[in-house]
């Protein structure tokens, strides 16, 4: 059975040996640096997870430099902005007074971000294939399921407060993965790429709730469970480590995000297949 996505592949092995060094590089910066780890520094990366997917849509779509584009491919661009947005961090960290190392962060990620996101719009519109509204409102709906599960969740778990902004974040970065995949499958008939989320969803399908609720349903709710149980674990963690809770935390939260904001961006300037 196949575990890795459809689409996923190395780079030309330039570009790989170029990832490589550059990652080493940054990797030693971070360690001789120390960079403090705050909340408000690890959502600062927001922009760039957004970065990252509007890249691989641009990707997918074809639409980047041929020189560039071997960096946006999977997993090459995670790789990719993460060294640039630690990079970015390091330096930052460098240079700044350390209470403005978190907007300066989210403000160069934020433009980049804006960047790319509007040269997706702009490869929608070129199209003719421009349409965010189902996408647009699959953003909405999840974003009220992401309050209302945040909500049950701290309630019944009071301890889960302690992560915060963070892992209100990781909740709702997940969600909207949910949410996006479930709209892309049941109301805009998308694929699933990812092996074991089509396995979810294809055992879904074959329930008697298909013809009601759709296939994505299921795969909703897994996604809430598991991140519900992550924060919770977490939360112990955060008195012990708070660094790394929020560490790892972020990590969960951008692992959401990424495929989650790719989802919405594809959807909003493709046809399905």
């Amino acid at each position: 059975m196949a575990i890795l996505p459809e689409g996923f592949s190395l780079p030309p092995l330039p570009y790989l040996v170029l990832l490589v060094v550059a990652a080493g590089a940054v990797v030693g910066a971070v360690s001789r640096r120390r960079p403090a780890v705050t909340p408000g520094r690890i959502l600062a990366f927001v922009p760039w997870m957004v970065l990252g997917s509007a890249l691989h849509v641009l990707y997918v779509e074809n639409s980047l430099p041929s020189p560039v584009r071997p960096l946006a491919g999977t997993p090459a661009v995670y790789v990719t902005v993460a060294i640039v947005g630690v990079g970015a961090w390091v330096a930052a960290d460098a240079l700044l007074d350390s209470g403005t190392v978190a907007r300066a962060l989210a403000l160069v990620g934020g433009v980049l971000a804006l960047a790319s996101v509007a040269g997706v719009f702009a490869v929608g519109a070129a199209a003719g294939t421009l349409s965010p509204v189902v996408p647009l409102a699959g953003l909405v709906v999840a974003g009220v399921v992401a309050a209302v599960t945040w909500l049950l969740l701290t309630r019944a778990v009071p301890d889960v407060r302690a992560t915060g902004s963070v892992g209100a974040f990781a909740v709702f970065a997940h969600v909207l993965d949910g949410v996006s995949t479930a709209v892309g499958i049941d109301v805009l008939g998308f694929g699933e790429r990812t092996p074991l989320s089509r396995i979810i969803i294809e055992f879904a399908a074959g329930l008697p709730t298909e013809p009601v609720l759709g296939a994505g349903w299921l795969f909703v709710l897994v996604k809430i469970a598991i991140v519900s149980l992550l924060v919770w674990l977490f939360a112990d963690l955060m008195e012990e480590d708070p660094t790394q809770s929020q560490l790892l935390l972020g990590f969960v939260g951008a692992v959401g995000l990424g495929p989650a904001v790719h989802n919405i961006l594809l959807f909003t300037i493709s046809a399905p297949a």
